[in-house]
């Protein structure tokens, strides 16, 4: 999915549930560490996300090395690279590139279904949920709600590197593009409400990203190119 998303200088690894790539996938010790008092579902996630980041890896001709979350859990990588992982039911992703090729990226999938009751009132501002009920109407066949929330996952994930700092689900207000009706793809833009990263001595003030629904799974790309 993400391959469609993101620019060519980005390598993706994805499985779903039945894939070779996270078959008899080892962790590292110091990994191992890390899960060690995970329940099973955790445990299979964080390793078969990092089997896919391993492979990634060794596309871009680096040596596959250990992936352990940094601050806030967000993954340190190897020096020279970039990238963002996902996982949720039955899906995992990793997407890596040379640093010198892009600043930052970010991705998420999340289940094509309905937000759970309670997450859009907290995760979005008024003017976003406004804008979704003009989206379902227009398109009832797509989950916007759910899009959204995975499109500030993506903007998150993208933003974190850059910054050091969290950026709260208000922070910021991200319109979606819905595409043409027959489209299972389309962008997004997101707009932050805090001071932005700087990066080769501009300030960013707005992310810009991709989405699709396919496979049951609604994914998200964000991509923050160099000047």
């Amino acid at each position: 999915m993400f391959e469609d998303l993101l620019p060519g200088s980005v390598v993706v690894v994805e499985a779903f549930d039945g894939d070779t790539v996270a078959d008899g996938a080892v962790l590292h010790p110091e990994e191992e560490a890390v899960v060690a008092r995970a329940v099973d579902k955790r445990r299979r996630e964080f390793t078969a996300v990092r089997a896919c980041a391993r492979h990634a890896m060794e596309k871009l001709g680096v040596p596959p090395q250990p992936v352990l979350p940094g601050e806030r859990g967000a993954p340190r990588w190897p020096d020279g690279l970039i990238g963002s992982m996902t996982h949720c039911d039955r899906y995992c992703a990793a997407a890596l590139a040379r640093a010198g090729e892009l600043v930052s990226l970010g991705i998420d999938a999340e289940p094509h279904d309905r937000l759970p009751e309670g997450v859009l009132d907290v995760t979005t501002l008024p003017a976003e949920r406004t804008r979704l009920r003009e989206l379902a109407r227009s398109r009832p066949s797509v989950h916007w709600d759910r899009l959204l929330f995975s499109a500030k996952e993506s903007v998150y994930k993208a933003w974190f590197p850059l910054t050091g700092l969290w950026l709260d689900f208000l922070e910021a207000d991200i319109e979606i593009d819905p595409g043409d009706a027959s489209d299972v793809s389309g962008g997004f833009r997101a707009r932050l409400l805090v001071p932005g990263p700087v990066v080769d001595g501009r300030r960013v003030e707005a992310f810009d990203g991709r989405w699709t629904t396919s496979h049951g799974l609604a994914a998200t790309a964000v991509v923050v190119p160099r000047a």
